[in-house]
């Protein structure tokens, strides 16, 4: 794995890491690369029970792409063509968010800092985003006369509501942790100081949690978003005759009749 990502696995979790702080973890080529590579392979691995997404440095979670090296890409023969924005988001904003949020596992985003276009969607793909008190938030795409990449289109109006998300994509500014936090972005607030202990935790805790009973709350919650009440009613029964079929779900029976923590096996 590229050294522009850092990527580990330690007790069911796996950790990746954005590791360009010199330059606010801004998505180069093989930035792009790398991530993409490791989410797919931390979804893929069924030794994986649970994804941290972080970034090194104190500064910034992700700032999006990298506009220096981008302007250098641009291969449109002429204004208006597109060129490397259309490959770049379709070799590799998709699939890194399509890894993170598809992935049948929980995913966590510790966001240190100042998360910005695709940096933003990376940290909305993921299911749970503990957030330092420092860090900031900002769509940026309409400053570069661009449009929304990396799933924000319909993330950001789950998250915040369609009408707070075409201000945010209108007028792109920065809005601070605590808004993030009273808008749900963000779905814990610590100190910078806390981020990567708490996120840790948390991480480790879903890690040993029951992995198919959350990948099945995963799909359950996305199918829910875009079906009707009936057809929800319908995924939730076959969804819970799966769960309840599961080791996991026995393991935690008897663990609750004989007032055990439960050690759950993901299967």
């Amino acid at each position: 794995m590229a050294d522009t990502v850092l990527y580990e696995v330690s007790d069911g979790l796996a950790t990746i890491t954005l590791n360009r702080p010199e330059a606010m973890n801004a998505m180069n080529v093989a930035a792009k690369v790398a991530l993409r590579d490791a989410a797919q392979e931390a979804a893929a691995d069924a030794s994986v029970r649970a994804i941290l997404l972080t970034a090194a440095g104190d500064r910034a979670f992700c700032v999006g792409q990298d506009l220096k090296e981008h302007i250098g890409l641009l291969q449109a023969p002429e204004p208006g063509a597109g060129g490397g924005v259309m490959s770049t988001v379709r070799e590799h904003y998709n699939p890194i968010v399509r890894a993170l949020a598809g992935a049948a596992k929980p995913v966590v985003a510790a966001v240190n800092g100042v998360a910005a276009g695709a940096g933003l969607g990376f940290a909305l793909a993921a299911d749970y985003r503990i957030v330092a008190d420092t860090a900031a938030f900002n769509t940026s795409f309409a400053g570069v006369a661009l449009t929304t990449d990396s799933g924000i289109s319909w993330t950001l109006p789950r998250v915040v509501g369609p009408s707070r998300a075409a201000d945010l994509l209108l007028f792109p500014r920065s809005i601070s942790a605590q808004q993030a936090y009273e808008w749900g972005i963000a779905n814990r607030l610590v100190s910078s100081a806390e981020l990567r202990a708490e996120a840790e935790k948390v991480a480790r805790s879903l890690a040993e949690g029951p992995t198919l009973a959350y990948a099945a709350l995963k799909e359950s919650l996305a199918y829910g978003l875009s079906h009707s009440l009936d057809e929800a009613l319908e995924k939730e029964d076959e969804l819970q005759a799966r769960a309840g079929a599961s080791e996991d779900h026995t393991i935690a029976v008897r663990a609750f009749v004989a007032k055990e923590k439960p050690k759950y096996l993901g299967r």
